[in-house]
């Protein structure tokens, strides 16, 4: 299945037929797709009434520099933040991190929107393209507070999807812009990056991302195009049962497997259950290179649909949401 982008602030003709194309599951949004929640609301109305209730929609609201709606939003502080306090008080940090998630996720579905990738679940080791996104280096601390922010997740009404597997902040390259390579052995993956994610799989994190890095010692394929990453570790070895999403199929590191159409199928063949088409110069042909999707997948991708959530009137006269906004919003400064 394919979770594909749009261009604008408004539904264009043309993209009416991609949102009911077969194998198309939903839309991500970015800061290109918004102004202000009023236009989104409008948007997300438009995207359902042509492609009905079940229609995915998702976005990147992690907070610090990856946050897609700003304006009407709260701006929500880089997870880093809180692994800052977490050296100086641990059980503050928890707190910190299950409201962070709390906030993020009622605002999202009180606007219409299924889900967010989040949390970051990649340690804290100056990875250019993870920088402060990333709660802390030490995978047990890392790990205590992922296990903290899926649960403030499910508070809010929204599934939890854990980037980017088997973990990116070790390596330096950022796969945005060029093919990233982790020379690590299994073993030491394991002991480091996987343990976060092994916590959010202990709080039922409902999906996970790959990563378009490369680990030669497990694979000389990116871990989104490899069935020994997919089937062999995620699946077999650490038993996780939910939806596993792409990493974007623009991003320079995906384009060792050739074009969009064979960087599609490759996720696939890997066993990825949705595949990420960020851009809409890429979509025409991502949905023309799109199989039938299997019943499993399908089933696995409905675990994303938001939970009903709080009106947005009445999240504004919610004082745990004032309170939770403040503290929250305190770590910005």
């Amino acid at each position: 299945m394919l979770l594909i982008g749009l261009a604008g602030t408004e539904l264009l003709a043309h993209e009416h037929a991609w949102l009911t194309a077969p194998g198309v599951a939903g839309v991500i949004l970015f800061s290109r797709n918004y102004s202000h929640r009023e236009q989104l609301l409008a948007l997300v109305e438009a995207i359902r009434a042509v492609a009905g209730e079940d229609f995915l929609l998702a976005v990147d609201q992690e907070g610090g520099a990856v946050q897609r709606f700003r304006t009407d939003f709260t701006r929500l502080p880089p997870l880093m933040k809180i692994g800052e306090v977490y050296d100086r008080d641990p059980v503050e940090a928890t707190k910190l991190a299950e409201e962070h998630a709390w906030v993020m996720a009622s605002e999202l579905r009180a606007s219409g929107v299924d889900f967010s990738f989040a949390p970051v679940a990649d340690l804290a080791r100056g990875n250019a393209a993870i920088g402060t996104r990333a709660f802390h280096a030490d995978p047990d601390i890392a790990g205590e507070l992922i296990h903290a922010y899926v649960r403030g997740i499910h508070l809010g009404g929204m599934a939890a999807v854990l980037k980017h597997f088997p973990g990116h902040g070790s390596v330096a390259v950022d796969t945005h812009k060029a093919q990233a390579i982790d020379a690590r052995s299994l073993d030491e993956i394991r002991r480091q990056d996987l343990r976060p994610f092994l916590e959010g799989f202990s709080a039922h994190a409902e999906a996970v991302m790959m990563a378009h890095v490369v680990y030669p010692a497990v694979d000389d394929q990116p871990a989104g195009y490899s069935r020994r990453w997919v089937q062999g570790v995620l699946r077999e070895e650490l038993g996780f049962k939910g939806a596993v999403i792409s990493d974007d199929i623009s991003m320079a590191a995906a384009g060792v497997a050739g074009g969009v159409a064979e960087r599609v199928h490759a996720h696939l063949q890997a066993g990825c259950d949705l595949v990420l088409a960020c851009f809409p110069d890429v979509v025409e042909a991502a949905i023309a290179a799109m199989p039938k999707p299997s019943e499993a997948s399908m089933g696995r991708i409905a675990a994303l649909r938001g939970a009903i959530g709080s009106t947005w009137a009445s999240l504004l006269d919610n004082p745990q949401r004032d309170h939770f906004v403040a503290r929250v919003t305190a770590l910005n400064s």
